[in-house]
């Protein structure tokens, strides 16, 4: 957990403090920060399973400005980027003072090898402590719906380059870019009901109760 937060929270807010004094001088800047629709949405599904379950996460990348980057058993790693997007969006406000922009790109599920691999890693762990039913809807729920939705809405790194280049070029960025229009209908459900209710209770329904047919529509 320290080491997800030191690459992708503080790694992050040191970067950009290292940069801020020269923009400031300059009275101009663009900074982007590649964040996550975890940031959006932690109870979402297709990430990194990087929960209190008791799956170790795997080492964080060296710390850079653009990051990498919440779902059913990705608690943590949905935390962290939960906190790139106040970091962010709160400084985005001040900053324009100096004409400065923040963007934030957020991808949804992305088809790397570090992905697979890590898939394959936690589909074998014992999972030491953890509770056995919780196991349990890791492996039978969680493990097939990922794959499936890696599968039939994941990009491509190539894709979200794409997306970042525009957002560097771009002479009066968004704040918020997503990468993955596929992925924004259930990012949306978060903000159709204030009370959060709408997206919780839709989203368990469609991962634990009516898990088949959110397969066979994404077939």
């Amino acid at each position: 957990m320290q080491r997800l937060f030191d690459t992708n929270v503080f790694g992050a807010a040191r970067v950009i403090q290292a940069v801020l004094p020269g923009m400031k001088r300059r009275r101009r800047g663009h900074i982007v920060v590649i964040s996550s629709v975890m940031g959006l949405q932690g109870e979402g599904a297709g990430g990194r399973a990087l929960g209190l379950l008791g799956v170790p996460p795997p080492r964080p990348p060296r710390p850079r400005l653009i990051a990498t980057a919440g779902i059913v058993f990705n608690d943590v790693y949905a935390a962290s980027k939960f906190a790139v997007e106040g970091l962010c969006e709160s400084l985005a406000v001040q900053l324009l003072q100096f004409n400065i922009y923040i963007s934030m790109v957020e991808p949804g599920p992305v088809k790397t090898d570090f992905e697979l691999k890590l898939m394959e890693e936690v589909a074998r762990d014992e999972f030491a402590g953890a509770d056995a039913d919780t196991v349990r809807y890791f492996r039978e729920v969680y493990v097939p719906a990922a794959r499936d939705i890696f599968a039939t809405l994941g990009q491509s790194p190539e894709e979200v380059a794409e997306v970042v280049a525009r957002v560097v070029a771009s002479p009066r960025p968004a704040f918020r870019t997503q990468t993955n229009a596929l992925y924004t209908p259930l990012v949306a459900l978060k903000y159709a009901d204030p009370t959060g209710e709408l997206s919780v209770r839709s989203l368990h329904r469609m991962l634990f109760r009516h898990g088949s047919l959110l397969r066979l529509s994404m077939a």
